[in-house]
């Protein structure tokens, strides 16, 4: 085959051409499609590192969450735990207060029964005290105890209170009137005259006294003036005893058995 000039020439146009054509509809096309290709790696490569890194960073945040969550709890719990001792201690509280209370009662029934028992004992004591007092004391009435009864109402009648010796005089001044001597046996004279005189010492006036016998009175003498009555005499006095007795009059001080009392409403 001859090579000529003109062939040459038009190889190299039409490799030319070729070259344009390829440079034109293939080459540049490709490179982008090349270009886009490498876009959307590109995009897809920093969609994927963005997606690492929000994984990453919602996995640190997750993390931390779950540190949050363990402390919460932790706090949580020891909280619990704390509120769980604060309330047995109330109830501790609550069960100590209420068995001390349940024992203070208890002492304080204890201690009411004891009391009772101790009251009805002195009750029983002081019955059969009365009892034997007024056996000893009935047989030993007779004039000679009426005699020491009248020297212990002499001598008791300047001891009165002044109080109730100002009210026996008021008494007699607003309204005179004789003063009602009964004794267990007759007075002689001499004693009569006596309860007189000692009477109208204590009332700072003269006095009319009526005399009259009651043997319920055993031995003594019992003196009215109005409402008021002084009593020295061994039915009064036996009298008085069974009343505490009767009464269990605790704290009620009782100095000797034979007392000179003065009682009235005015």
């Amino acid at each position: 085959m001859e090579l000529s000039g003109s062939t040459f020439v038009l190889e190299i146009i039409n490799f030319l051409v070729l070259l344009w054509l390829l440079q034109r509809f293939f080459y540049k096309p490709l490179q982008a499609v090349i270009a886009r290709r490498r876009a959307g790696i590109d995009k897809e490569l920093a969609d994927a590192e963005a997606m690492r890194s929000q994984a990453q960073a919602l996995q640190s945040q997750y993390e931390n969450r779950l540190s949050h969550w363990e402390a919460e709890r932790q706090r949580a719990r020891e909280a619990l735990q704390q509120e769980i001792e604060r309330e047995r201690a109330r109830q501790q509280e609550a069960l100590r207060d209420t068995l001390e209370k349940e024992r203070q009662k208890a002492e304080v029934s204890q201690q009411r029964q004891l009391l009772e028992r101790q009251q009805h004992l002195e009750r029983q004591a002081l019955q059969q005290s009365s009892r034997f007092a007024t056996r000893l004391l009935e047989r030993c009435a007779g004039p000679e105890l009426e005699a020491t009864l009248l020297q212990l109402l002499l001598e008791s009648l300047p001891q009165l209170p002044a109080e109730q010796c100002q009210a026996l005089r008021e008494q007699a001044a607003e309204h005179p009137q004789p003063a009602e001597v009964s004794s267990a046996y007759a007075l002689s004279e001499a004693a009569r005259q006596a309860v007189q005189r000692g009477l109208e010492q204590l009332l700072e006036q003269p006095v009319e006294c009526r005399f009259g016998e009651d043997p319920d009175l055993l031995a003594g003498l019992r003196v009215s003036i109005g409402p008021w009555a002084l009593r020295a005499s061994l039915r009064d006095e036996l009298q008085a005893f069974a009343d505490l007795a009767q009464n269990n009059a605790r704290d009620v001080p009782c100095e000797h058995l034979l007392d000179t009392e003065a009682d009235g409403n005015g």
